[in-house]
């Protein structure tokens, strides 16, 4: 396997994709925060100060994907077809999935990512002065379908 993100001097470069074939390509990912269950509590009854947590955390996970090319400097800017954020609520967790989609000549793994991590920054910006013990747990990449590569499933 060979990296493709660096020069024939090692220097970064970003990958000249122009050749490659555009593609429907698909990408999920998952994470959680973990926090006091009296956290979780306030959340579901919609107390928390700054607003509906998870409806917020909603948006801020697909503005991530929209926004990855801008945050990660290798990343391409990617005309997104679609961007979903899910919430799973526990008792003292909640878990996010992200699912991301595009047709294009480059996958879409990192926007999925990044938007996991960005839902999840969101919830811990608008708990965090009732509860600053909450953490931001196993961000991973659970599936991906498209390009040359074709398709990834995690073995959870």
């Amino acid at each position: 396997m060979e990296f493709t993100h660096f020069n024939e001097h090692g220097k970064a470069k970003m990958v000249d994709v122009s050749e490659k074939d555009e593609t429907k390509r698909t990408a999920t990912a998952k994470g959680s925060i973990s926090m006091n269950s009296g956290t979780i509590e306030i959340i579901k009854q919609g107390k928390i100060k700054k607003g509906d947590v998870l409806s917020v955390a909603q948006v801020g996970g697909i503005t991530g994907a929209k926004k990855t090319w801008d945050l990660i400097p290798m990343c391409h800017n990617i005309f997104l077809t679609g961007a979903d954020i899910k919430f799973n609520i526990l008792e003292a967790e909640i878990e996010i999935e992200a699912t991301v989609s595009t047709v294009g000549k480059t996958g879409v793994e990192m926007e999925a990512l990044t938007a996991v991590s960005m839902a999840a920054l969101t919830i811990y910006d608008m708990c965090k002065a009732i509860d600053k013990d909450m953490v931001i747990n196993n961000i991973r990449l659970v599936k991906k379908v498209g390009g040359k590569s074709g398709e990834y499933i995690r073995n959870e």
